[in-house]
């Protein structure tokens, strides 16, 4: 069986998840089982067949694993977003139509040769850094819960860090393609870029107050230089330097000293007692009551889940327990609805994702193509653990999405962008690889 046939069979399985899971939410809120929602099931379904037809044309031999998982992730997203409020499910399938028509134009566009974005790698690395500064600009950023990772103009908002994740990445790709041998020998003049990347990390730290941004920054500018050179003391280095520079900026801001607080100490009889009596102000006078919250709904989930459509995410008065549930906290919904086995499963299908990205990476041809790879991955495989283990408690808590879950556009857009990056790279691995 061909790879586009076996994308095509998983596909179709997904779409069967996305109809059963839309239909139980369905059933568990209304009773009933309403047809307009098993409607944006076949949407969703229609689009990425569409996206299917696309790359059978553009990527004929691209790996058949990718864009069925995530399929399935976006589905399991437009169905936790509906269980929250429908509206902000109308607002994100449109985005994911959006996301998708991004995909295919990027398909599209670099069907050819994708290897030609190496032309223009300084130009993607300045850009990467304005756009990185952008939120901290006055009258165009925005401040959203004490951070500023957006950006205004007119009716729109974005975030704007998502496509400098991306150039960063295109960037790094194309030097350390050219200078991975003379980095693997330590010469200090070559490390200028670099170390200007490190600089601009924690730039964003002072200007943005974000630590999520920071971390996810500089954490794919070492795994790539890590995966261009293999030099382990490279990647000590920098992890110090960032220790360094984060813990004297810690003193510094005051925001980055609640963030790792509440990660600490979350329990405190100050902020158990805030919690209890459900005041909602958490950011000023309950700065742990959202992820005191989360835990509990974690918890409540126990081994099976309560089923979707099912938690309790409301006090009766109809108040939020944990703002912003579906942006920063949706993986937490979500393990109450499907308890620690579907958990752990939704884990596992970005786990697969992450080996099939690395494995790309593995069997490209040329330097730029492998730490191009890498890089896409290891971006999705450490936002994914960021925000996860923030939500868990494994690392302090930040502000950044759950790739093709969480609500929002930006993220979207980014994601499939991606995702349409690595699919050219594996095509054109595994072209090479059976031409040979």
């Amino acid at each position: 069986m061909s790879a586009r046939n076996r994308e095509l069979l998983n596909l179709i399985f997904a779409g069967l998840v996305a109809f059963a899971a839309f239909a139980a939410t369905s059933i568990a809120l209304t009773d009933v089982l309403v047809p307009p929602v098993l409607a944006w099931a076949g949407v969703l379904a229609g689009m990425y067949l569409l996206a299917h037809i696309v790359v059978r044309r553009t990527a004929p031999h691209a790996d058949p694993t990718l864009l069925p998982i995530a399929g399935l992730l976006t589905a399991v997203g437009l169905t936790i977003i509906y269980r929250l409020d429908p509206e902000d499910a109308r607002r994100q399938i449109a985005w994911v139509a959006i996301g998708l028509g991004v995909f295919i134009a990027t398909l599209v566009w670099l069907r050819w040769d994708y290897r030609v974005l190496e032309r223009y790698k300084y130009v993607l690395g300045v850009a990467s850094i304005v756009l990185l500064l952008l939120p901290s600009l006055p009258g165009l950023g925005l401040e959203v819960n004490g951070v500023q990772l957006w950006v205004k103009a007119g009716p729109l908002q974005f975030q704007p860090g998502e496509l400098a994740k991306i150039f960063l990445i295109v960037f790094l790709a194309a030097y350390l393609r050219d200078k991975r041998e003379v980095l693997a020998q330590g010469r200090l003049k070559d490390f200028g870029p670099l170390l200007a990347i490190w600089g601009a990390a924690m730039l964003v730290l002072v200007q943005t107050s974000d630590l999520g941004s920071a971390l996810l920054t500089f954490g794919i500018f070492l795994g790539m230089l890590y995966a261009a050179t293999g030099r382990a003391l490279y990647v000590a280095a920098g992890l110090a330097l960032f220790i360094a520079g984060a813990g004297a900026l810690y003193n510094a801001l005051s925001r980055v000293q609640e963030r790792v607080l509440v990660w600490l100490h979350p329990w405190t009889d100050e902020r158990v007692h805030c919690t209890l009596t459900g005041q909602l102000d958490f950011r000023q006078n309950c700065d742990s009551y959202q992820l005191v919250k989360s835990l509990y709904s974690i918890a409540n989930g126990g081994y099976g889940g309560t089923g979707l459509g099912r938690g309790t995410f409301t006090t009766v008065d109809g108040v939020n327990l944990i703002p912003h549930l579906n942006t920063d906290f949706v993986y937490s919904a979500l393990a109450q609805e499907l308890g620690l086995i579907g958990a752990a499963a939704l884990l596992c299908l970005y786990m697969v994702f992450v080996a099939r990205g690395m494995r790309v990476a593995l069997i490209a041809q040329d330097g730029f193509s492998k730490l191009l790879g890498a890089g896409l991955t290891f971006g999705f495989a450490l936002q994914t653990f960021i925000i996860v283990g923030g939500v868990l408690r494994v690392v302090p808590l930040t502000g950044i999405t759950l790739p093709f879950i969480s609500y929002g556009g930006s993220s979207i857009l980014a994601n499939f962008v991606m995702l349409a990056l690595l699919l050219l790279v594996s095509n054109r691995a595994n072209a090479t690889g059976s031409d040979r």
